[in-house]
């Protein structure tokens, strides 16, 4: 019997940003800010002085440099699996979009209102959506999900998001928002299977 594909759509996502950092990669330096604003990036002054509402959602699959790709992917691949499993492709395509573009929304207004504008890219405000969403979903499965627990779930949370304060060039904001995001989106999409059967 063949094996119905419950994560195709975390695949997907996966392999349009590697490919897109790819392309980008081969014509330019990812790692420069003037090169990712000038293919999509985040700034506070183009999205919210120029209407440039798009940079809120393309910023999502840029990244700067190999590493910055790696660590986001490597994380998504394994937990977005799980989290497709168990919302179906739609509600997870709906909720890694939302905690993406809450993320960078979250991030864009703490530049304005601290006035520290800086280009911002990457999948992480999405990421760390899956993992808000993973423990609401832990927590609304007596602490468990598969074989992810609910304390493993915030620990992870917590320890990345301390790895985000103590380096540099880290969007915090974002991480947060999409946390945020993630957990209560995941409280309006997610159905336990029981119900309703």
């Amino acid at each position: 019997m063949k094996t119905k594909p419950f994560d195709i759509c975390n695949k997907i996502i996966v392999g349009a940003n590697i490919l897109i950092f790819l392309a980008l990669d081969l014509a330019g330096d990812t790692e420069s800010a003037v090169f990712m604003y000038d293919h999509g990036a985040m700034y506070p002054e183009a999205v919210w002085g120029a209407g440039e509402w798009y940079r809120l959602i393309t910023c999502m699959f840029l990244h700067f440099g190999i590493h910055h790709l790696a660590n986001n992917m490597l994380i998504l691949f394994f937990l977005g699996e799980y989290l497709e499993r168990s919302m179906g492709h739609i509600k997870y395509a709906l909720l890694y979009i939302g905690s993406g573009l809450g993320g960078s929304l979250l991030s864009m207004l703490f530049m304005i209102r601290n006035q520290e504008a800086a280009v911002s890219a990457g999948a992480s405000g999405a990421v760390f959506g899956v993992i808000g969403a993973l423990i609401f979903i832990a927590l609304r499965n007596k602490g468990k999900l598969g074989d992810l627990t609910f304390r493993r779930l915030v620990f992870m949370a917590v320890l990345s998001l301390y790895h985000g304060f103590t380096a540099s060039g880290v969007d915090n904001m974002a991480h947060i928002g999409g946390l945020v995001c993630g957990f209560l989106l995941s409280g309006l999409l997610y159905r336990k299977k029981n119900d309703s059967d």
